[in-house]
């Protein structure tokens, strides 16, 4: 007597390389949460202890205020692995398959450029000029530390280039903004995968309606209370 044969089970999709690296803006987050703490304490107090409208009107204000506070503060978030870029902006939400990116620019903004055309600016990586600034005076006092040593060894010191007395090394390469040093790891990423099999695809673009409705809908009823006062 012969036994069936069990069945093999289904193949399992290959599992991520590794797991999605995700870059926000700290001082975002932390503007965020100040500005929500305010708004709750204002609009709050009002709600509790006003008289006649204003009870109302601040709670049509909260209704606009929160969601959009959210949206430019504590959302933002630029998601990034081996098969695609997925980025969370204010009001959408843009997944960016390697295979469809076409440049990664950074100007006085961070931005992905797809093949077809479009952009999409990379609101959790701010670009922040101070930063910038800084990253060079820091670059110059490095090298200009390495010159100075290097000098001192050429003339019979016992320092090489690249030693302080004190025993530390000199920071090797360019000191780098931190955005700049996201916009330099995504495009690492881009140089690995972009030609994978598993980083085809579409790009697809999907509106954040989860913001956008409680937004219009404190906006729709401030005007009423606004225009019945």
């Amino acid at each position: 007597m012969t036994t069936p044969d069990h069945e093999s089970p289904a193949p399992q999709p290959p599992a991520p390389e590794f797991k999605d690296r995700v870059y926000r803006s700290s001082g975002g987050i932390a503007g965020g949460v100040l500005l929500l703490a305010i708004a709750g304490w204002l609009g709050i107090d009002a709600i509790v202890s006003g008289h006649g409208r204003a009870p109302w009107l601040a709670l049509a204000t909260l209704i606009l205020v929160v969601p959009l506070i959210l949206a430019f503060t504590l959302r933002p978030a630029v998601h990034a692995n081996a098969e695609r870029l997925r980025i969370r902006n204010p009001f959408r939400i843009v997944v960016v398959p390697w295979s469809e990116v076409a440049q990664l620019r950074s100007g006085y903004s961070n931005e992905v450029v797809v093949k077809s055309g479009s952009k999409y600016q990379l609101w959790a990586v701010p670009v922040s000029l101070r930063a910038r600034k800084r990253a060079a005076r820091q670059e110059a006092r490095a090298r200009a530390e390495v010159s100075g040593l290097g000098r001192r060894g050429r003339m019979g010191g016992v320092f090489g280039p690249g030693e302080r007395s004190s025993g530390t090394a000199v920071p090797a390469g360019p000191v780098r903004a931190e955005g700049d040093k996201i916009m330099d790891e995504l495009r690492e990423l881009l140089e690995t995968h972009e030609q994978k099999e598993t980083a085809q695809g579409e790009v697809t673009v999907r509106w954040a309606y989860e913001i956008a409705g409680p937004a219009v809908a404190g906006a729709v009823l401030l005007a009423i209370l606004l225009a019945t006062a």
